[in-house]
């Protein structure tokens, strides 16, 4: 496993073209790849990302793959060729030393929906959450079986979590003839690990709906 970051910058015309639409920037991750997987089965790694603005304007590609991906495309098309061709680390030392009872800040970018029926005999279908406090809802909901508790959560909802970002994305799809539609929730907080083992299959196989269009990366970092 490889965790991979490049910066890209906004100034381009095709860096905009990507930072404008998941379905391109899905399809540039994987050209970032010799054989890339185009799915994943259950428990299976698979490939994530996720885009991250920075406070200094800058914006971060980041990717969880089985396989170390080859920027050099993103660099030259819609980066910074000559200061920024893109870095990866070997992911899997880090995920071997995630252990139970530690302590981690985190950041998630999510897709936080629930399933609804219309009425009686219809089916079921995928709606968003569009309110900080469902967004949060939502995660505490799945934090246990993601292996993690949110420090500070308790029955008053006092907890160490906030949704950072909300934006709702709108794009087109090769072969659909209506747009798609998702709403999205960056969350920052601090866990403590409860399931080292699904935390390590939360952080390779992502956390809820849309993996492809640049939701479900879940990234830990040192408290400091």
């Amino acid at each position: 496993m490889y965790l991979s970051r490049i910066q890209l910058n906004r100034h381009r015309r095709d860096a905009w073209r990507l930072l404008s639409s998941p379905q391109r920037m899905h399809a540039a991750v994987l050209s970032s790849f010799l054989d890339p997987p185009t799915g994943a089965r259950s428990g299976a790694s698979r490939v994530l990302w996720r885009l991250d603005a920075e406070n200094a304007g800058r914006t971060f590609l980041y990717v969880v793959s089985p396989d170390r991906p080859d920027f050099a495309h993103l660099a030259e098309q819609a980066g910074w060729p000559s200061l920024d061709r893109g870095a990866s680390k070997d992911y899997q030392a880090f995920l071997s030393a995630v252990t139970t009872g530690q302590r981690w800040a985190f950041r998630l970018t999510a897709n936080p929906t629930r399933y609804h029926r219309s009425g009686e005999g219809q089916r079921a279908r995928r709606v968003a959450h569009v309110t900080a406090e469902y967004q949060e809802a939502w995660l505490l909901e799945r934090a246990e079986a993601c292996g993690f508790r949110l420090v500070g959560a308790d029955t008053a909802g006092s907890r160490a979590l906030a949704v950072t970002r909300r934006d709702v994305r709108q794009f087109e799809r090769r072969g659909s003839a209506k747009p798609v539609t998702i709403a999205v929730a960056q969350f920052d907080g601090v866990l403590d690990v409860i399931d080292a083992d699904a935390l390590r299959s939360a952080l390779t196989t992502g956390v809820g709906p849309a993996k492809a269009y640049g939701c479900g990366l879940l990234t830990l970092a040192p408290l400091h």
